[in-house]
């Protein structure tokens, strides 16, 4: 399989549960911006949207949206504790924290990365993501992960989000349970292999 992806995205996330898996998966690395591969092809023909992750199966088939991809991979690997089996509660705790994340932290930083975006409503955002971090913060006070003592495929995106806040000067010493959560998860090897991949994608 191959995952289509950029530094400092979302995709990041489906990289570091691919190597939590170890699902082998060859890294194409896209210029969002641009729309374009490192071909020069138009992305588009790969991912109408024009986003990533896009992950492209064996068959060839196109499989899209980050909290999509990490369930498909996860489920391609039955046992395994990033997701617990369908129809169990523990199951449905790690989906509701995959639609926490995209829907209250990952669109909570988007006007932060629109230079269009008025100042005024940067302090808004800013405002409404310290909220969210002060609750993140609350839940993580008697727990290493979000659902627990595990890590899953929740804890992989709600990482790859909260470090956003590095690229816009948000400093998360003010919430420690959230600090530390951040570098617990940046210690696993997945992680920093991954993001090892991302250094040497941007140096290349």
């Amino acid at each position: 399989m191959k995952l289509y992806l950029t530094p400092h995205a979302c995709s990041l996330a489906v990289d570091i549960v691919a190597r939590e898996l170890a699902v082998a998966l060859a890294l194409e690395w896209v210029d969002v911006r641009a729309k374009k591969l490192r071909d020069g092809s138009d992305y588009y023909g790969v991912n109408p949207k024009g986003q990533v992750p896009t992950l492209q199966l064996d068959d060839g088939e196109f499989l899209t949206e980050g909290p999509v991809i990490v369930q498909y991979l996860a489920d391609g690997q039955p046992g395994n504790a990033l997701l617990p089996p369908a129809g169990t509660m523990a199951r449905y705790r790690v989906l509701e924290w995959l639609n926490f994340v995209g829907t209250e932290l990952h669109k909570g930083f988007t006007p932060l990365f629109r230079p269009t975006t008025p100042q005024e409503y940067r302090e808004i955002a800013r405002q409404n993501l310290a909220t969210r971090f002060k609750w993140l913060d609350g839940e993580l006070a008697a727990q290493p992960y979000l659902t627990g003592a595990a890590f899953t495929v929740a804890d992989a995106y709600c990482y790859t989000i909260l470090m956003w806040s590095k690229l816009h000067d948000i400093d998360l010493a003010p919430w420690p349970n959230l600090a530390a959560y951040v570098a617990r998860v940046a210690a696993r090897p997945s992680v920093q292999a991954a993001e090892e991949a991302e250094r040497q994608a941007k140096a290349a």
